[in-house]
């Protein structure tokens, strides 16, 4: 036995080897099998570590002044803390590495040699500090130290409490406390020629590294009740008493224990949830993922986190899972039902093996390390020893695999599929959830009508379909991914109108299950935004555009003219030529709106799709339109006809609910009279709108044609001749701003091009604007400030006219185009980044003025177009529905729970934009 003990250390810890080289007596403890056979308890080990030091076992300390100082010098009382710590590590190990003690064992027993070493610590700490006559301190471990389920090398996680004694002031009893308390860690965490034990890691408490080391009890409980965060209860959840005053420790435990058993219970519960899942998965370097055995996919703490997270959503009524320690508390679940017994024992092994793997690297240098060693060589000692032979690394790399992917599948069932179990009549098991158990759960995954979710679910799921079968495969997984969305309700209910529509058909079900990315896409963008499941449940056969990133990307506008125009040519029955043409459409609309929510298109490349989808459309339109009118005038059009872009339209930076701000102009062929053109053109323009305006499913596509000369009094349709008249007489300075976002758009090339350099020169006036120009554009500017703002709208979020929104930066970038863009050619552009680009680089703007007006402008734009994603209707200000905002903010890409940030972000944002705006537009 001591043969096999000895090499078993040997082999696997250099840190344990060269800890017997230096204390070749220390073999003994690996010679003597009653010693090392024999698990210690929990005050044996303190009894001899106390005893080690100095101290008095008979009176371990409770941080008043009664007991436990240690009667030698601190330094050399910190050595043979070590000294004693390290024999018991290494009696430990040699159990633990010849399989004599199970995993469960090891880690109890490792949090039990914690517990000793700090209270001997804290008796080491008192010996130093003698006026402690007026303080109680306690000592909370939490994490895997409360949790019973400690590394060999881990920092230890605590919490110090501290009350006044004797009369004592509550000043002087926090400073005495915080000294002690500082000492301890020390004690532990010092360098010596022994080294260190491991960091105490105070972090866990109220306001982490930046509040109080050491509180009072009511302290910790008047921040707990205002302030705490949903993780900060989820860690209590572990808290148990480690070290000093028993009795002041179960006072807090008594006390903050039913504000642990009711986070499930508040407002912002899953978002607290969902940011701590980030947390987790931002803290994995890429590179080291699929190594990571903490924090990795498959991890440990997937597991710890699924149940937890059961823990809190259930243990509010069942005291039984309440459990610090994750393989009793799994145990627990089972038990009540809420984990079926098969999946439980397949969790329960992968955790096992994870820890196992985790204690022998760490054991190997006693080092804190989770990450599997990416060399070959290191890779194989790992692999013998966790215990395999022959391929070693093979075998290991394959369990690896194996357990990353079962606990990841089974984290997912764990809390989603006992939902189906409860409503869709499935065959019994020990997972089966009661419906007020699965609408608890529900609730606590962030849908607000549990019921009408589980009415949902039933309808999705139930019967002996194939169809309800793949449906319950899919839905485990939906519903998380629905969770972490910013509607779960209507990301669901949309879902169920869907497969109703779609749920016969073969592709749909099997694009789904067998397309893991399709389903996840749909969900989210299902559960952020109506406007997308609008369009999906007008036309579910949509669905397609989600099943891969190529299908995401938007067709160009030449694809689209190409496509549509053989629409529209070949067939003579109008009105269904121009509804199939929209129909393409919504179609590619759908594809925009998924590939902006999914982060597959920045603001730039939203607007310029959405621009030319609608100028197809209404090329397409415009050209059934002239075709109609053809048949009706039994021959050639006396005139030819072109289709200006203007507004955002011109500009290519179109959003979803932006109005398609057109100019209509026509010349007479030769020999053809003014009237009768004018008639006919007018005819054609007012057929185009009419096809356009036809009732159909898709997204309506209003075309404005308000910036006209004279406005809505003046005529729908000129000559090219009357435009060239009235810009020579007639036009004010706010047209010729709107003309710098003209551009060809529909009909004749020839005309449209004509039509362009006709108006350069009143966009681009030689020598510039005047003064009194100048003054009349901020003039005009200030009155929309004052009069078109909507009464209560507030000037800070208003993406539009508000301080530094759209209308801010689009007014100073057209007046300086207007300024400066005869001389300098490269402003002749109709887009406003592309302008701000040209300012910058031709030295009319410095370059953080240029970037802080593109900033704020692509924002707004991002959020205008957020907020007609997520309510399915357009708004300019930012919500004030909290449960839209926090959507808005998602969709913006924003993570959960960070509204606020959001919303400080857009007011500093456009506060930077207003501030250049008054500089360079009000002079």
């Amino acid at each position: 036995g001591y043969r096999t003990r000895l090499l078993a250390v040997l082999g696997a810890s250099d840190a344990l080897s060269e800890h017997l080289v230096r204390h070749p007596e220390d073999l003994s403890v690996l010679a003597d099998d009653q010693a090392v056979l024999t698990r210690p308890s929990a005050y044996g080990l303190t009894h001899e570590f106390l005893t080690a030091v100095g101290g008095d076992p008979a009176r371990p300390p409770t941080g008043s002044g009664a007991g436990g100082g240690a009667a030698a010098t601190a330094a050399n009382a910190t050595i043979q803390l070590r000294l004693a710590y390290r024999r018991r590590l290494l009696a430990l190990a040699a159990r633990d590495l010849t399989g004599i003690t199970a995993l469960d064992d090891v880690a109890a027993e490792l949090a039990d040699l914690a517990s000793a070493a700090l209270t001997t610590a804290l008796a080491i700490a008192k010996a130093g500090v003698p006026d402690t006559v007026g303080c109680r301190l306690t000592v909370l471990g939490m994490g895997k130290t409360g949790g019973h389920e400690l590394n060999y090398v881990s920092d230890v996680d605590v919490i110090f409490v501290a009350e006044p004694a004797d009369g004592s002031s509550e000043t002087d009893a926090l400073a005495a406390a915080t000294e002690l308390a500082a000492g301890m860690m020390r004690v532990c965490s010092a360098t010596t020629v022994e080294g260190a034990l491991w960091a105490v890691d105070a972090n866990l408490r109220p306001e982490g590294r930046n509040g109080p080391l050491v509180r009072t009890l009511e302290s910790h409980l008047a921040y707990y009740r205002r302030w705490a965060r949903t993780w900060e209860f989820q860690a209590l959840l572990k808290a148990r008493h480690v070290a000093g005053d028993a009795d002041l420790a179960q006072r807090y435990l008594a006390a903050t224990r039913p504000m642990v058993w009711s986070a499930a219970e508040r407002e912002n519960f899953v978002t607290d949830v969902q940011a701590m899942r980030r947390r987790v998965e931002d803290n994995i370097p890429k590179s080291e993922a699929d190594r990571e055995l903490k924090l990795g996919p498959g991890g440990l703490r997937d597991v710890e986190f699924s149940v937890q997270l059961l823990q809190l959503v259930h243990g509010r009524a069942d005291e039984a899972i309440r459990s610090p320690n994750t393989l009793q508390a799994l145990a627990a679940l089972v038990a009540g039902g809420y984990v079926g017994r098969d999946d439980a024992t397949e969790l329960a092994e992968a955790y096992r093996w994870l820890r196992t793997v985790e204690h022998r690297l760490q054991v190997q240098k006693l080092r804190r390390t989770h990450t599997i060693p990416a060399d070959a060589e290191t890779r194989r000692w790992l692999a013998r020893a966790v215990g395999y032979r022959g391929d070693a690394v093979a075998a290991f790399d394959n369990d690896r695999d194996r357990y990353a992917r079962e606990v990841r599948r089974i984290q997912q069932k764990l809390f989603y599929r006992p939902l189906l179990a409860a409503v869709a009549r499935l065959s019994t098991s020990d997972s089966r959830l009661t419906p007020e158990a699965a609408q608890a759960r529900l609730v606590a995954l962030g849908f607000a009508d549990p019921a009408g979710a589980l009415r949902h679910l039933e309808a999705l799921t139930s019967g002996v379909s194939r169809r309800a079968a793949i449906q319950r495969t899919l839905l485990p997984a939906m519903l998380g991914w629905f969770a972490d969305a910013a509607n779960p309700d209507a990301g669901l209910l949309a879902f169920r109108q869907v497969s109703d529509a779609l749920g016969a058909t073969p592709w749909y079900l099997r694009l789904l299950r067998d397309e893991g990315a399709t389903a996840e896409r749909l969900a989210r963008v299902l559960a952020t935004s109506r406007y997308v499941a609008e369009l999906l449940i007008r036309a579910p056969e949509g669905v397609t555009v989600l099943g891969g990133d190529d299908a995401l990307i938007p067709h160009p506008r030449a694809a689209l003219d190409e496509t549509l125009s053989a629409i529209v040519e070949r067939t003579d029955d109008w009105q269904n030529a121009v509804l199939a043409a929209r129909g393409i459409r919504r179609h590619e609309i759908l594809r925009v709106a998924s590939a902006d929510l999914l982060g597959f298109l920045d603001v730039r490349g939203v607007g310029r799709a959405l621009a030319d989808v609608a100028g197809s459309t209404i090329a397409a339109a415009f050209r059934t339109a002239e075709r109609k009118v053809e048949a009706q005038h039994g021959g050639p059009l006396p005139m030819r006809m072109a289709v200006i872009a203007m507004g955002r339209l011109g500009g290519g930076e179109q959003g979803y609910g932006s109005d398609a701000d057109v100019l209509f102009v026509h010349e007479p062929v030769d020999g053809a009279s003014d009237e009768e053109a004018v008639s006919i053109a007018q005819t054609v323009a007012e057929e185009m709108r009419a096809l356009l305006a036809v009732p159909a499913p898709d997204p309506a596509l209003r075309v404005d044609a308000d910036l006209r000369p004279e406005g809505r009094q003046g005529p729908l349709v000129r000559s090219l001749s009357s435009y060239a008249a009235y810009y020579a007489r007639w036009s004010e300075i706010w047209e010729a701003q709107a003309l710098t976002r003209a551009a060809p758009l529909a009909g004749d090339a020839d005309l449209t091009e004509r039509f362009l350099r006709l108006v350069d020169p009143v966009r681009y006036p030689a020598a510039g604007l005047t003064e009194a120009h100048v003054k009349e554009i901020r003039r005009i500017k200030a009155r929309v400030e004052a009069e078109r703002l909507p009464r209560g709208a507030d000037p800070a979020t208003h993406t539009k006219l508000g301080r530094g929104g759209l209308a801010d930066v689009e007014w100073t970038v057209q007046l300086l185009q207007l300024q400066h863009a005869d001389a300098v050619p490269s402003l002749r552009t109709t887009n406003t980044l592309e302008t701000l680009d040209a300012l910058a680089a031709a030295g009319l703007m410095t370059g953080p003025d240029a970037a802080a007006l593109a900033e704020a402008w692509a924002l707004a734009t991002r959020v205008r177009n957020a907020i007609m994603l997520v309510r399915g209707r357009a708004g300019d200000s930012l919500p004030t529905d909290t449960r839209e905002l926090a959507a808005v903010s998602r969709a913006v890409g924003f993570p959960a729970g960070a509204t606020g940030a959001f919303v400080e972000h857009y007011r500093k944002t456009t506060r930077r934009a207003r501030a250049v705006v008054e500089r360079v537009f009000f002079g």
